[in-house]
């Protein structure tokens, strides 16, 4: 028995493959038609065969539990692709560029002048309070004023088909080598698509990726020797550090590798001594950075990294406080400062977002608690919010407390329909939830992925994406429609 499309109901809400009528949008007509072909073992054949791939490739994430400690898992990998038209596709790119633009600007502005905050475009109080302002990094000027040169934007589609920005991650943003091996594991399953297809490619990214970091060092005319810094093996995103590492031909480092002489030079301990380092893409918090500037106790840092920094003889990778943008509190913030530094209207909306440390927006969420989802402002994964029409009347009278007691670090949006995708379960096709981050890389140029690192929630009903919480991925299929 093939996969049959006539059980799969579309109903008030956009679907990334097929229409409210059942027939495919014009992008993905080739792949229902091809899907329509493959009876019940080929399926199977399939999902065996991406299953092997991702473990003989390594593909894992970790996650930590109470009972079990940290444990490694495959990835977990739906193998129906999601399709984007390219001529969709560029409006998103050019809203993204738009949008890191600003937000490097802005960074660059509150470590300098605060402009925006004497302006009266962005509240003094919320910087005062911000817990991902450095006053170390105050002064300071990153080669081409760039702060977060790495960005993973999550978009999401409500159901009239509109992309919107949900956050912006410009700390340490993970993923990318999931969207990487997603490729490699679909060019394998279903090489004959890629020849009826023109999908734009993404196995750029580690050179592109480079290119950015190596734009970066201090000792122009050399080739910079380029280290990728990693808290260590028990990181859930280790596979990725490592990963980036043996596809750019960078060093993969731990603090202990690495030592700064009294001349502010970070050099790396190898066999053959020491070997300066130019460039430090660094997969490390902040606060664990450097013992010398940051928390005197980490053993995850290098002491002394900042100074070298500071000094301008190496260069950091997203910079040490970049992260004061990334705050769900800040992202409210995002479409004025594209007007206030690019004079430009935002190309890609934000999600409608109340803020809760304004009294009369306060008062709405709290009156409509039940309809919203309450986000704290620094937290990641998943972890920590409420999904008000799915928690019970305990846990949102424990959120309004929450929010009363510290408004500064809530804020809250209605509740999306986001838009799903055929996704296999058994051998069926049901509708699932899904976003997308794209990952943005500033230097020289902007360049964002064609697509990016598709997460799809796993559990019906669901719409929790992230691996952590039983999410999963597909590959993102950008398709030139003009020229096939």
């Amino acid at each position: 028995m093939a996969i049959r499309w006539g059980s799969y109901k579309v109903k008030n809400l956009y679907d990334e493959m097929l229409r409210a009528s059942g027939r495919p949008r014009p992008a993905a007509k080739a792949l229902c038609s091809y899907l329509r072909t493959l009876k019940d073992e080929d399926i199977e054949e399939y999902k065996l065969a991406a299953e092997s791939a991702i473990h003989v490739m390594g593909v894992t994430f970790t996650v930590y539990t109470e009972e079990e400690g940290s444990i490694d898992r495959a990835w977990p990998f739906d193998i129906i692709p999601r399709i984007i038209d390219k001529k969709e596709w560029q409006q998103v790119e050019s809203g993204l560029k738009q949008r890191v633009q600003a937000l490097n600007l802005f960074i660059d502005d509150l470590y300098h002048n605060q402009h925006i905050v004497k302006d009266k475009i962005f509240p003094d109080e919320l910087l005062k309070d911000s817990k991902n302002f450095r006053p170390e990094c105050v002064g300071i000027n990153p080669p081409l004023s760039i702060w977060a040169h790495i960005c993973g934007s999550d978009l999401v589609r409500d159901k009239d088909g509109t992309f919107y920005v949900l956050e912006d991650n410009l700390r340490v943003p993970s993923g990318v080598s999931y969207m990487l091996e997603n490729r490699l594991v679909m060019k394998r399953l279903f090489p004959e698509m890629f020849d009826q297809y023109n999908i734009l490619p993404v196995d750029d990214y580690p050179s592109q990726l480079y290119d950015t970091l190596a734009a970066l060092s201090p000792r122009s005319g050399e080739q910079p020797e380029i280290a990728v810094l990693t808290p260590g093996i028990f990181n859930s995103a280790y596979f990725e550090h490592a990963y980036l590492a043996q596809q750019m031909g960078a060093e993969l480092v731990e603090g202990s590798d690495l030592i700064v002489d009294k001349n502010d030079i970070v050099y790396m301990r190898t066999i053959e001594g020491l070997a300066r380092v130019d460039v430090i893409y660094r997969r490390i918090d902040d606060l664990f950075l450097d013992p010398e500037a940051f928390q005197p106790d980490s053993l995850l840092g290098v002491p002394g990294i900042m100074r070298a920094w500071k000094a301008g003889k190496v260069a950091l990778a997203n910079a040490p406080g970049a992260g004061v943008a990334d705050d769900k509190v800040v992202y409210a913030f995002v479409p004025e400062m594209i007007k206030y530094y690019l004079d430009q209207d935002a190309i890609l909306p934000n999600v409608p977002t109340y803020k809760c440390i304004d009294k009369q927006e306060r008062e709405h969420v709290i009156e409509h608690i039940h309809q919203m989802v309450v986000k704290p402002a620094n937290e990641s994964g998943g972890y920590g919010m409420l999904i008000g029409p799915q928690a019970g009347k305990e846990e949102r009278d424990k959120f309004v407390n929450l929010i009363r007691r510290d408004p500064r670090n809530y804020v809250a949006q209605p509740m999306l329909t986001l838009s799903t995708a055929p996704t296999l379960v058994g051998n069926r096709v049901e509708p699932r939830h899904l976003d997308l981050r794209p990952f943005i890389l500033s230097g020289k140029q902007t360049v964002v992925t064609t697509g990016g690192l598709t997460r799809v929630a796993l559990r019906k009903g669901s719409t929790v994406v992230n691996s952590s919480q039983g999410g999963g991925s597909k590959d993102t299929w950008v398709v030139d429609m003009e020229t096939v």
